[in-house]
């Protein structure tokens, strides 16, 4: 089997906003342009990959700090020149002193459990995890970089010492939690300046952050797990009444995991295992769908939107039954991405008629997350998915290191006795979905978005759009997408009304929406060898390719007196 020639087979449904960019030396997709830039400035120097992302991520940290930063969490997935992948599960913890019933549910239904009575799981100190990011960022560069750290930090403290200009994007983020932001005095001085939301332009910069990223690039992630940094951190954390210590801190670590794979016609599909859910649902939804012609169906028709949104339905189900944090809950991965367990469900399913689904196994999160997909010209890839978790995190700065803290404790059930209810030291579920997708054991594309829930339904909706549709790789990204999880149908504005009409026509609550899910950061691989990046309009998303390289061998520039 070939790869595609990434020429569009889609017709003229829509038009994306946005150009690839092409390199053969690599690539690098982030959702803000100058981690993009960090992360060129990498490859240019002579650095692969993981140099290139871990760049971008730190310069992520200072130019979207409403959606990551050093006190998150994420799920880095690489795979090696040698064709091995693996993933580092830097994910957020819970504190060893909380407890399943800290938080009071305002309902016992789901997902409604997810809100709490004073929004303490989501807003301010209670609501902060132990962070992973740190961990997770120094240890790819440690095992698979090939720069020094404080050289991959560099742009980054240069652009939180110099600061930059706010994006209409991270305006907007702004003003959207400016309520909430207005209470801490620390992030209000910097991101409402005078008493409102920073505007488009403005620049903008965080006291201390610089300093900060310069202790960290100097004595690495020791300094906040379990150096200085870390004492500053938790002292804020327990004067504002947080669970948050410097020995949870010092404590936590990074988990090595093998990721999960299964096959879509063909197409072998790489993601990470629980307990990031993103991975095994991605492969079982599309064994669900392997059962149907979605090409012959055509991209965008009621029959195939409302496959998919039936397959959503099911793994949505299943998620919230079984999938967990592996060492708390005994996850049946092997069941729920098998082909056989896909003919069961699949038997169900009604093409005509939109139903409600139940579990078929035993055993809540924000779409305020970044995403990055770095590749070079070795096959070394870099797919990350890592967040604060809501937009701005727990909504208050740490002054002293110029910090926003996350607000992972609200991705918990409050509920005690369910799968993804709170223990001590228990990582967070996440729905992040960094795939690899292979064919003939060659990566074909690598991908992921933030999204909160709505991550790994849009992955996958990008995968269906290159394999069955045909689409090139910047329709793939930007092509109007759905999601449900057993409620309402979002569609988005893209999708015609005549679809929205047979939606709801077949059983479907329609809701459009402007846009489901953020910004899908893609390193496609064309068949003479060339990456092609995309990033679509949902998000700041940039991609930047290298090409060219260094002079021939033996070519030399001898002027003599003439000037010849």
């Amino acid at each position: 089997m070939t790869q595609p020639d990434w020429r569009s087979r889609a017709g003229t449904l829509f038009t994306p906003e946005k150009r690839p960019a092409t390199g053969s030396r690599g690539m690098v997709v982030t959702n803000h342009p100058l981690a993009s830039a960090a992360g060129a400035e990498m490859l240019a120097e002579g650095g692969n990959a993981v140099d290139a992302g871990i760049a971008a991520l730190f310069a992520l940290t200072v130019v979207e700090p409403m959606m990551v930063g050093l006190l998150g969490g994420g799920m880095a997935h690489l795979r090696l020149p040698d064709g091995r992948h693996t993933v580092l599960d830097g994910l957020s913890t819970v504190p060893a002193a909380g407890r399943a019933e800290m938080f009071t549910p305002v309902s016992q239904d789901w997902p409604a459990a997810l809100e709490t009575v004073g929004r303490e799981n989501a807003v301010g100190a209670r609501s902060v995890a132990v962070p992973g990011n740190l961990l997770a960022w120094c240890e790819a560069l440690r095992a698979h970089g090939t720069m020094p750290l404080a050289d991959v930090m560099a742009p980054a403290i240069r652009l939180a010492a110099r600061g930059f200009a706010a994006t209409p994007y991270l305006a907007d983020c702004v003003a959207e939690a400016a309520a909430d932001l207005a209470r801490d005095p620390a992030i209000a001085a910097v991101l409402l300046p005078g008493g409102s939301p920073i505007r488009a332009g403005q620049r903008l910069l965080i006291p201390g952050q610089a300093e900060t990223l310069a202790t960290i690039a100097r004595e690495g992630p020791g300094a906040l797990h379990g150096g200085a940094l870390g004492g500053i951190l938790a002292g804020d954390i327990a004067r504002r009444g947080g669970l948050l210590t410097a020995a949870d801190l010092r404590d936590a670590r990074l988990v090595e995991r093998a990721p999960v794979r299964g096959t879509y016609r063909g197409v072998e599909v790489v993601g990470p295992p629980p307990p990031a859910s993103g991975g095994v649902h991605v492969i079982q939804m599309l064994n669900i769908l392997e059962g149907f012609d979605l090409g012959a169906l055509g991209y965008g028709t009621p029959a195939t939107c409302h496959l998919i949104a039936e397959a959503l339905k099911i793994a949505f189900a299943d998620r919230a039954a079984a999938t967990a944090d592996p060492d708390y809950v005994a996850v049946p991965v092997d069941r729920l991405v098998s082909k056989a367990y896909a003919a069961e469900r699949r038997a169900r399913l009604d093409p005509g008629r939109a139903q409600a689904w139940g579990a078929g196994v035993a055993a809540g999160e924000s779409p305020n997350t970044t995403h990055l997909t770095v590749a070079d010209a070795e096959g070394r890839i870099l797919c990350a998915t890592h967040t604060i978790n809501s937009l701005f995190g727990a909504r208050f700065l740490v002054a002293e290191l110029g910090l926003i803290p996350n607000n992972y404790m609200a991705l918990f059930d409050p509920r005690p006795g369910h799968a993804l209810s709170i223990a001590p030291g228990k990582r967070i579920t996440t729905s992040q979905a960094p795939l690899i997708a292979l064919r003939d054991g060659q990566p074909l594309v690598a991908l992921g978005l933030p999204g909160g829930l709505r991550i790994f339904g849009s992955a996958m909706q990008a995968l269906i759009n290159l394999i069955d549709h045909g689409m090139t790789l910047q329709e793939a990204v930007e092509a109007p997408r759905l999601w449900t999880q057993g409620q309402a149908l979002e569609v988005e504005a893209g999708l015609s009304a005549a679809t929205q009409a047979g939606l709801r026509a077949l059983g479907h609550e329609v809701a459009a929406l402007p846009h489901v899910a953020g910004g899908l950061c893609a390193v496609g691989v064309r068949p003479d060898g060339l990456l092609e990046g995309a990033a679509c309009w949902r998000a700041d998303g940039t991609a930047i390719g290298l090409g060219g390289g260094l002079a021939r061998a033996g070519v030399r520039f001898w002027p003599d007196a003439a000037g010849r």
